[in-house]
């Protein structure tokens, strides 16, 4: 806790109308009031948990949007992006920003931190001693977007997408494994990642037969192995320029692949690993066509998935389980002294801002 008294925690609906997951469930709401947080929650018609919920477990419940009047000691959670305004932020933001790897946007999101003297936490750069992140939707990400991957391979997925609860989509992706999904191969790149768990989960429901690839086949690629496949799902997370999977050039080149789930999502990254992809997928547009193929080289048309929020189709599973990994770190958050992976992401924080134009 800081010296002046109880850390303030202040959950922030999100401005995405998509966005039904919330980083703190109430349950955990609980946890940080027994052990002296201040906990204030934004009322927010959307969130999966209803704001009643929120008030029994010990919460001040406050207006959306109202953030942008909070004390300034108040740290803001979130999971998505900031609405457009204020143009200068002065309280630390917690939440997932994409703004340190070049990103579209990156340095209007950095310049209103510095114009208002706040700070973001990035939860990505939340990581460990040996440079692992703590805290992640990661696993559900790759549930959701394998998943999504099989039902476009079986003409199953119809838009507009809404949030469901998943044995839901557990009986669509039975459902497609009869269909014939289950006689189709998946490779799934960071398999041993959260998201490549999820993934292969996934993949396993609907009983498609899955290669698995991380470090050192990611490494040594083998681009006709790869694109031998019927189903790319991508889960790797990197932060330092690799060879990509899949570039323009490969779409013009014989391959099986007809369908690409990204669930790592990190276009306009100089890190990005489908840079054959410049642009996310929507709820109302799940699949966008790259390529109509090569039918004289027996070569189909390629659809890519690429959806940023992902967990948010399964906002109940993803939430508790995200808010369970965050809880444990903003126990040891004091605003006032980072340490730990709070310590990590704050450097990141003050490395981006140093690499601003002056």
């Amino acid at each position: 806790m800081g010296a002046m008294g109880p850390t303030h925690l202040w959950i922030r609906h999100e401005a995405r109308e998509t966005e039904r997951r919330t980083p703190v469930v109430p349950a955990d709401v609980r946890r940080l009031r027994d052990v002296g947080f201040a906990v204030t929650v934004e009322e927010s018609p959307q969130r999966v948990f209803p704001i009643g919920e929120y008030g029994a477990a010990g919460a001040t419940v406050a207006g959306k949007g109202s953030w942008v009047d909070a004390p300034d000691d108040a740290v803001v959670i979130g999971i998505k992006e900031l609405p457009e305004e204020p143009d200068s932020l002065r309280h630390t933001h917690v939440y997932f920003a994409h703004s340190f790897k070049g990103q579209n946007e990156a340095v209007a999101v950095l310049e209103r931190f510095r114009r208002g003297g706040g700070r973001l936490l990035d939860i990505e750069y939340l990581t460990d001693e040996n440079g692992k992140r703590v805290v992640a939707f990661g696993y559900w990400a790759g549930y959701v977007g394998a998943g999504l991957g099989v039902l476009h391979l079986v003409g199953r997925l119809s838009p507009p997408l809404v949030p469901m609860e998943k044995a839901d989509l557990d009986e669509r992706l039975v459902a497609a494994g009869k269909d014939g999904a289950d006689q189709l191969l998946a490779l799934v790149t960071g398999a041993r990642g959260r998201s490549g768990r999820g993934a292969q989960r996934a993949l396993a429901v609907a009983g498609l037969p899955i290669t698995r690839w991380d470090r050192q086949e990611t490494r040594d690629l083998h681009k006709q192995v790869l694109l031998g496949h019927d189903l790319l799902v991508n889960c790797v997370v990197t932060h330092v320029p690799s060879t990509p999977f899949v570039v323009t050039d490969d779409l013009d080149h014989e391959r099986r692949m007809w369908v690409i789930a990204d669930v790592t999502c990190d276009v306009t990254s100089a890190t990005n690993m489908l840079p054959v992809n410049t642009a996310v997928t929507t709820w109302d547009a799940p699949a966008r066509r790259l390529s109509e193929g090569r039918p004289q080289d027996g070569s189909g048309p390629l659809d890519i998935i690429a959806i940023d929020n992902l967990p948010s189709l399964l906002p109940k599973e993803a939430s508790e389980s995200f808010s369970a990994d965050l809880t444990d770190q903003l126990l040891g958050l004091d605003p006032t002294h980072l340490e730990g992976p709070w310590a990590v992401a704050g450097h990141a924080f003050d490395q981006a801002l140093r690499a601003l134009p002056s």
